[in-house]
Formats: structure tokens, sequence, C-alpha cells
């Protein structure tokens, strides 16, 4: 996973595609756990050529290539460092809510899957009393 950096971007781009602009600042971390997979892989008899060529390992992953799409709508208190305040409502717009991945102020290693379940929940809990 690549470390948050508040100058990572997703951008439109060409005929409606998104651009995806990142700073690899993971990647001696990320060199470090291939070195050591390797040793591993090495120690329990496994051939090390067994590790796909094909990832995209030491390269920019395109918008295609991420398994977790995180903190593109981040959410949190102060409007001036997010769009959504915690119950994932925009700050700016009244009746817009979004509860998927995007409100995540940045990605971890692991699946978010529970987590914006458990998001979602909690702002239809929240729904519920503002609307009824």
């Amino acid at each position: 996973e690549d470390l948050p950096d508040p100058n990572n971007r997703v951008m439109p781009g060409n005929n409606g595609q998104l651009r995806l602009h990142y700073t690899e600042n993971n990647l001696e971390g990320h060199h470090r756990l291939q070195k050591k997979l390797r040793w591993i892989l090495e120690r329990a008899g496994c051939e090390t050529h067994l590790l796909p060529n094909n990832l995209y390992l030491g390269k920019k992953i395109p918008v295609a290539g991420t398994a977790h799409q995180c903190g593109t709508v981040r959410f949190g208190n102060d409007p001036k460092s997010s769009v959504l305040d915690t119950f994932c409502r925009a700050h700016e717009v009244q009746n817009l809510y979004v509860v998927d991945g995007s409100f995540f102020p940045s990605s971890s290693a692991v699946n978010p899957g529970l987590t914006i379940i458990a998001q979602a929940l909690r702002v239809g809990e929240h729904l519920k009393t503002e609307i009824l």
C-alpha cells in the first residue's frame, strides 16, 4: 500500500476517462517485502520464479489495477480538509450522502468491505432519525 499523500489525485481525463496521479512513497518498504517473500519461499523449498512477473511490482498502477479504491471523497469534521461530514453527508450539499469506499481518509492494506458496510449501516440509522 502506498502511504497517504495530500498531492495524490484522481482527475477527469480525455473522453471521460479517469487519470490517476500518485506518489510512489512506499517503494522502499515494498522492495524489502519482496526480498523477505523471496527469502521465505527459498527456505520453504519453493521456486522463487513462481512469483508472477506480470504484477505491478515497482510500476505505476493504473485505475483498473487497483483493488480497493478509497479516499477520493474523504470524510471528517473540517470542511477545509474533507468533503463529507462523519455521517458521509457532503459539507456543501445537505441532501448528498456518499457511502462507499471513497469516504475513507486513506487506504490500508486490508479489504475495506466490512468497514464500508458498517459505515453504511451507521449512516442509514442516522438517516432514519433525520427523516422520521
